[in-house]
C-alpha cells in the first residue's frame, strides 16, 4: 500500500495537545452552533420528491458546507478530551497526495477500486456483506462461503461470533481474542473452501478493541495484507486512543486500510445536517483516520437503515457532492428494515444500490438487514439484488431523474411498513445450508420481483 495519507505523527501530537473540551461542550457548544450555521448559509434544503436530485449546485453546496463545517470543528478525541483541528492547506495537502486507486485481495481474487464520478459509466466494485449480524459456530464457515460463491462479491465481510467452543466472547475478557483469532481463522477457511482464496474479507467483526484485532493478523491463517481494516469513527466526528491504535498497527502491517462512519439521520438535525457531518467524517477519515478507503452508512435512528425516503437524499447528497469535488474513494453500506425472503427488503435493498450507484459511489457495500439487530438474519440475496440493479442502472447508462423516479415508485411499495418491518426469515430459514443455495421460495420472491424493477425501467443484462 502507499503511505499514509497525512502524517501520523502530526495527528497523534494534536490528539494530546489540541484545545481541550468536555464532550458534552463540543458536541453542543462547537458542533451543533456550526451544523446549524452552515445548513442556514449555504441555504441545504431537503427535498422529498427530489431523492435523487440533479441539481448539480446542491451538491458543490453540501461539499462547501461540510469543508467550511469541519475546518471550525475538528475531530475529537475522546480520551483525551482534546479537539484534532486542521487547517485548510493541510487538509488539501492530504488532498493532493490521496492514492486514487486501491487493490485489495490477492491472485485471482485482486480487484481494484478507483473513484466514480455522478452518473458515471464506469462501473462500481461490490462488496457483499452481513455487516454485524451474529451466528452460531457451526454456521459460521458455510454462512461465509454463501457470501464469498457470489460471482459479483470483490470482497467479503463476515458474521460475528457470540461463542466459541462453548465460551463466551466478551469485549475486553480474554475470550475476545479467543474468540477473533477462531473468526479470522474460519473466515480464511471458508474462503479456501470456496474457491477464492485470496478474496479481500473485512476482518475482523468478532473483535471490538485493538488488542483483539492485531491478535488476528498472522497471515498464514488470519489476516492478510490484501485485507480490509477498518478503523471507526465515533458518531460524530469523534475517536478515541483505542481506534488510533488500530489505525496505527494497520498502516504500520501494510493493510488496507479503510474508515467506517455511521452517521445518524435525526440525531443533530434532519438529513441535511446528516450529509454534511457525513461528507466531513471523509475528510476526517482522510486526515485522522488515514483511510485510503471509506464506508459510509448513514442510517435512521429508529429503524436503523439506509432506505427511508430522508436516508436515500441523504446519500445521494453525499455521493454527488464527493463525486464532484474529491477523488475519495467512497463505499456506499446499506442498511434494511426488513429481514431476509420478503419483498420489502429486496424493493429496500434495490433503492439503495440503484441511487448509491447512479450518485458516484465507489463501490456498493450491501446489505445488511431486518435492523441488523437479528441473529442470523441476512443473507448474500439481499446483496445480489442491490449490486445487480445498482450495475444494471450503471450499464444502461440511466440519469438522476430516471433513477429518482423508480425509487420514488419503490418507497411507495414498502415506505408505509418501514415502521414495522417484517423480519422474514432467518439464514438456515431460506437456504440450503449444506449446498450454500438459496430456497427455491427465495428464488422465486427475488424473480418476482426482478421483473417488477424490469417493468420500472431497469435493463438486466442478464
Amino acid at each position: 500500500m502507499p503511505a499514509p495519507p497525512w502524517r501520523i505523527n502530526e495527528v497523534l501530537e494534536r490528539a494530546e495537545t489540541g484545545p481541550i473540551c468536555t464532550e458534552k461542550e463540543f458536541d453542543t457548544k462547537i458542533l451543533f452552533p456550526n451544523l446549524k450555521r452552515v445548513i442556514k448559509e449555504y441555504d441545504i434544503r431537503f427535498d422529498p420528491e427530489q431523492i435523487v436530485f440533479s441539481d448539480d449546485s446542491l451538491a458543490d453546496d453540501l461539499w462547501k458546507a461540510a469543508w467550511d463545517f469541519y475546518l471550525s470543528v475538528g475531530s475529537y478525541c475522546t480520551s483525551t478530551y482534546r479537539r484534532i483541528l486542521f487547517t485548510e492547506r493541510e487538509i488539501k495537502e492530504a488532498m493532493s497526495c490521496y492514492v486514487e486507486e486501491v487493490y485489495v485481495g490477492e491472485g485471482k481474487d485482486r480487484r481494484r477500486w478507483t473513484p466514480r464520478k455522478v452518473e458515471d459509466t464506469k462501473l462500481p466494485g461490490c462488496g457483499f456483506t452481513p455487516v454485524g449480524v451474529r451466528c452460531d459456530e457451526d454456521l459460521f464457515i458455510p454462512y461465509v462461503m454463501a457470501y464469498v460463491m457470489e460471482p459479483l462479491a470483490d470482497a467479503v465481510s463476515t458474521p460475528v461470533l457470540e461463542d466459541i467452543e462453548g465460551l463466551e466472547i466478551k469485549t475486553g475478557a480474554p475470550s475476545e481474542i479467543r474468540g477473533a483469532v477462531v473468526h479470522a481463522m474460519l473466515a480464511r477457511q471458508a474462503a479456501r473452501r470456496a474457491g477464492r482464496p485470496g478474496i479481500a474479507i473485512t476482518l475482523t467483526g468478532t473483535a471490538l478493541l485493538a488488542a483483539a484485532q492485531i491478535a488476528t493478523s498472522v497471515p498464514e491463517w488470519g489476516c492478510k495484507p490484501t485485507d480490509i481494516r477498518w478503523t471507526p469513527i465515533l458518531s460524530e466526528l469523534k475517536i478515541g486512543n483505542d481506534e488510533l491504535d488500530k489505525m496505527i498497527h494497520f498502516h504500520q502491517n501494510g493493510y488496507v486500510a479503510g474508515c467506517l462512519v455511521g452517521p445518524i439521520v435525526g440525531g443533530y438535525a434532519g438529513p441535511e445536517g446528516t450529509a454534511i457531518i457525513a461528507i466531513a467524517s471523509h475528510i476526517m477519515g482522510l486526515v485522522v483516520n488515514q483511510g485510503y478507503i471509506t464506508c459510509n452508512f448513514p442510517f435512521e435512528i429508529k429503524n436503523f437503515s439506509t432506505t427511508t425516503k430522508e436516508c436515500l437524499w441523504t446519500v445521494s447528497a453525499i455521493y454527488q457532492a464527493l463525486a464532484r469535488n474529491t477523488r475519495f474513494i467512497t463505499l456506499s453500506n446499506g442498511f434494511a428494515a426488513a429481514g431476509p425472503c420478503t419483498d420489502m427488503v429486496l424493493y429496500e435493498t434495490a433503492a439503495h444500490g440503484i441511487t448509491s450507484a447512479v450518485s458516484g459511489a465507489s463501490v456498493l457495500w450491501e446489505s445488511a438487514v431486518a435492523s441488523n439487530k437479528y441473529k442470523e438474519r441476512a443473507t448474500p440475496m439481499e446483496a445480489r439484488m442491490a449490486c445487480e440493479s445498482g450495475l444494471a442502472v450503471v450499464k444502461s447508462h440511466m440519469k438522476r431523474e430516471d433513477v429518482n423516479e423508480i425509487v420514488k415508485e419503490l418507497l411507495k411499495r414498502y415506505e408505509s411498513r418501514i415502521s414495522s418491518p417484517p423480519l422474514g426469515k432467518t439464514f438456515r430459514e431460506c437456504y440450503d445450508v449444506e449446498k450454500k443455495k438459496p430456497t427455491q421460495e427465495y428464488v422465486e420472491l427475488y424473480e418476482k420481483i426482478r421483473k417488477e424493477l424490469q417493468d420500472l425501467g431497469i435493463e438486466y443484462e442478464y
